[in-house]
């Protein structure tokens, strides 16, 4: 799809074009001078001609971007300006061949800078993020992973409004200036390239701990809030200890600077920023007290903090040599967040929620016209590539590696990988090459999986013959072609299986020539080529398998069960990834029937073997709460329309909505009892955040729901009682959430009593937005509409964008996808406000248009005209016009 005639399409940048710097940078010595009107910067940067990319002199380009040149010094001679050329975002300097001194002086005006990229200023606060190409807007210098450089920083600034100024790396001045000014420098002593630099400047307040480190070192931790939310840190700097003493448990790495600083921002375009040594977080991800924060709120702190410092060594001190090397960093520190959550917390549930995340997130993805692979070919603008398919599938790969190697064997290869590569910009396949050589495992095969997109899809038949006991397993694979890449080549697929028999006991296995299977209950089968077939011998009649345990390969499973196999497995599996699976399955399947029956307007009727599936799950004591939770959750809808050819939107709602009311009304007494049991349990005050804790609150919520779905006035009553906003932030929004689809005055008044007592706290605030933007009721969006001239809400906070417009347009089908087009017209008109703001979240807000080919003709015609309204625009930026153009193609 081209662009507007009289524009010309950005070039995308190709992994195939690589070439090593023209010059490295040893040492950055930078000053920032915060002013009013204008700061000023002074970067002097000591470098050298690379050997790697040739020899003789060569022009030395620097990226800059929304900057005031003042004036460039080359080895102690000022340049004249007809000495250097200046671009929309190069400054070529003359050609070198040696070491040289560069002093840079420049002007920014960090106020300007609604797109939240390089130095910026929200309020009273002035901030940094130059993940993935900020650097270039605070100075000129080779904006790029594989120059590594270490960072002296001295910050001035007045000392009334901004008494507080940060760095990475270690304080090591501090001073006053005239006029009312002062000056800290900090110094990094590591060496890293320009997109982990940060810096900040404010007046905020600080809670302080420490930490000793296995080698009985001190560190100093310091998390930097808005001062009054000092209170809000706790469980932040609990996590963070946990997460420094768990990686120097499970990996030895320890912590290497005297001082580890996280300071809460509130305008934010990502989570979180593992600068070294000060990471910089989205408020969200810090601030919480059971008042007001959930149990989920309070999990995704301790999981992003723990990213963020394992970033340390997976990333900072080992960082990606280019862009498309980017989940080599990213991948690999989800897998290790996922694995510290895991040990936490409860390792089933765990799993279930990050599959849950990758299916209905990244699986459409690989499925659309955006599909790429974990390591991508090709992009326009990188910040398009922090993706799910980047980070979680990304992660998959890892966890593959790890499945195929063991625990001992992976530890092996992370030894490896760090002694070969501490302090270097490397890139995938150097990480799987230390796997490789730490165990003498050929993982040539697998790096498929870093270069080949879409989502496999293995096909599983089995039969058995009783009369030899001989169960035959026939497994296939196929990938469907994604953009760039028609013809796919077989990948090798580790899949965990197990039988389990009939008494409910997993069946020792023995593949058919073996001579003793040696008891193991579960073996790894690795599906290398398209098709192949195994054989076990000594399996009783009616064994069932188990197959893809632990979920252990990012692809999507056809296997032959039948509706009472999975009812079997679904009460029987040992493994609670396989449990949980089976009873999605089933469900899927019933309402998917039921989808079928109103099309053909027939009544939907839910599979009765659901009903008693779920009625077996809750009369099961053996059963965790919080796994209870997950396993009598239905599939969302967005999973159930990507199961279909063509998402029916309207009847894929009905039907699940129909399910809930006839599993509410049924099972009601259950229910009941349920929640009055785990209400009883519940301590005054909610402050318990222990992992049984929460999967009671997680189990009642999950109950109150059901008996709200039923339609019952007692139910309805329980919700209401339970929303008063002077209780526990889980407990109120899980019964806000219960109400929130009806269209009934009680849920109008709890929302509006939610309202008035936290309409003063954004981030609560933004809790009642997202509830107000995911309703299902038939007035949402022009409730929507309204809320954009809401006093808390402003379309430049990111955090207040995703509540509002992001909870309707990637939370709300039902209503989003409305078939007079009307929510793809509001989301065209969002985009291109926000893309004159801030181009990333624009871009990210544009993805829910994408996948119109998966609709009816008459709503993907309305999605490709508001696609086609937004990429016409005279003014897009490339964020956005990388995705509209792709989805266009």
């Amino acid at each position: 799809m081209d662009r507007a005639a009289h524009e010309t399409s950005p070039q995308p940048v190709r992994l195939q074009d690589y070439a090593p710097p023209p010059h490295l940078i040893d040492s950055v010595e930078l000053t920032v001078e915060l002013g009013d009107d204008w700061t000023k910067v002074t970067a002097i940067l000591s470098g050298r001609r690379n050997p790697a990319a040739g020899s003789g002199p060569a022009p030395i380009v620097l990226d800059g971007q929304d900057q005031q040149l003042q004036a460039v010094t080359l080895d102690g001679r000022r340049l004249a300006e007809s000495e250097y050329q200046v671009g929309a975002e190069k400054l070529t300097l003359p050609a070198v061949d040696g070491p040289f001194e560069l002093m840079i002086e420049g002007r920014i005006r960090p106020q300007d800078n609604t797109a939240l990229e390089g130095l910026y200023r929200s309020g009273g606060l002035y901030c940094t993020q130059c993940e993935a190409e900020g650097f270039r807007r605070i100075t000129y210098y080779p904006d790029r992973p594989d120059v590594m450089a270490v960072f002296t920083v001295r910050i001035e600034a007045d000392k009334e409004r901004f008494p507080v100024l940060l760095a990475n790396g270690n304080c090591v001045e501090t001073g006053e200036l005239p006029f009312g000014r002062h000056f800290a420098v900090w110094h990094d002593p590591f060496r890293k390239p320009a997109y982990l630099f940060a810096m900040v400047a404010g007046d905020l307040g600080c809670v302080e701990d420490s930490y000793v480190t296995r080698s009985g070192r001190e560190v100093t931790l310091r998390i930097y809030v808005d001062p009054g939310n000092e209170g809000r840190t706790g469980h932040a700097m609990e996590s963070l200890k946990r997460s420094m003493r768990w990686d120097e448990e499970v990996y030895g790495f320890e912590y290497d600077l005297d001082v580890f600083m996280i300071v809460a921002v509130s305008a934010f375009n990502m989570g979180a920023m593992e600068n070294k040594g000060l990471n910089i977080f989205n408020d969200k991800f810090i601030l919480a007290d059971p008042d007001t924060a959930t149990d989920g709120d309070f999990q995704r702190i301790e999981g992003i903090v723990a990213h963020e410092y394992f970033h340390n060594w997976t990333g900072n001190r080992i960082t990606c040599r280019d862009w498309f090397q980017l989940s080599l960093k990213e991948g690999l520190t989800v897998f290790r967040d996922q694995e510290f959550s895991a040990d936490m917390h409860d390792r089933g549930v765990k799993r279930v929620s990050d599959v849950r995340l990758l299916r209905t997130v990244q699986f459409p993805e690989d499925a659309g016209p955006t599909a790429h692979p974990v390591r991508p070919d090709t992009y326009i603008e990188i910040n398009n590539f922090y993706t799910v398919t980047v980070y979680e599938k990304g992660s998959e790969v890892v966890r593959m590696i790890h499945t195929l190697l063991g625990p001992d064997g992976f530890r092996k290869g992370m030894d490896l990988y760090v002694e070969r590569h501490d302090g270097q910009a490397v890139t995938c396949d150097d990480f799987v090459a230390a796997m490789e050589d730490a165990t003498g495992v050929d993982l040539s095969r697998f790096r498929l999986w870093y270069s080949q997109a879409g989502t496999p899809t293995v096909t599983a038949r089995w039969q058995h013959d009783p009369a030899t006991r001989r169960l035959d397993l026939t497994l296939s694979q196929a990938t469907p072609s994604t953009p760039g890449q028609p013809t796919k080549q077989p990948m090798p697929i580790p899949l965990r299986t197990a039988l389990i028999g009939r008494n409910g006991a997993p069946l020792p296995l023995r593949l058919d020539g073996e001579p003793d299977g040696g008891g193991a209950t579960e073996r790894v089968l690795v599906l290398d080529e398209a098709a192949t077939t195994v054989s076990f011998v000594d399996v009783p009649p009616g064994a069932v398998p188990s197959l893809l345990r632990g979920f252990s390969a990012p692809v999507k499973l056809d296997a032959a069960w039948s509706e009472e196999d999975l009812a079997f497995l679904a009460g029987a599996d040992d493994d609670p990834f396989g449990r949980w699976e089976a009873l999605q399955s089933l469900s899927t399947r019933a309402l998917l029937a039921m989808v079928g029956a109103l099309r053909a307007g027939k009544p939907a009727v839910l599979d009765q073997r659901v009903v008693e599936a779920f009625r077996a799950s809750l009369a099961d004591d053996r059963l965790e709460p919080a796994f209870l939770s997950e396993l009598l959750a239905l599939p969302g809808e967005s999973l159930l329309g990507q199961a279909l050819d063509v998402w029916h939107v309207d009847e894929v709602h009905a039907a699940r909505a129909e399910a809930r009311r006839v599993i509410g009304e049924t099972l009601f007494d259950g229910w009941s009892a349920l929640y009055e049991r785990l209400s009883a349990a519940e301590p005054a005050g909610g402050a318990d955040l222990s992992t049984a804790a929460m999967g009671r609150r997680a189990l009642a919520n999950a109950a109150l729901a059901y008996m709200v779905a039923s339609g019952r006035e007692e139910g309805i009553r329980l919700a209401v009682a339970q929303a008063r906003p002077d209780g526990t932030m889980t407990r109120v929004m899980g019964a806000l959430v219960a109400l929130n689809d009806l269209e009934r005055p009680e849920r109008d008044a709890a929302l509006a009593a939610f309202h008035d007592r936290w309409q003063n706290d954004p981030l609560v605030l933004d809790k009642w937005f997202a509830l107000k933007a995911g309703s299902a009721r038939t007035d949402t969006l022009d409730q929507v509409k309204g809320l954009l001239e809401h006093p808390g809400f402003s379309i430049r906070i990111p955090n207040r964008v995703r509540a509002l417009i992001g909870g309707f347009t990637a939370g709300n089908p039902v209503r989003f996808h409305a078939a007079d087009g009307s929510g793809y017209d509001f989301l065209a008109e969002q985009v291109l406000a926000l893309d004159a703001i801030n181009p990333q979240v624009a871009a990210r807000m544009t993805q829910p248009l994408v996948r119109w080919r998966k609709f009816d003709a008459g709503r993907g015609k309305a999605m490709t005209d508001a696609l086609r309204r937004i990429i016409h625009s005279p003014t897009l930026s490339k964020d956005v016009y990388e995705i509209a153009s792709k989805a266009l193609a």
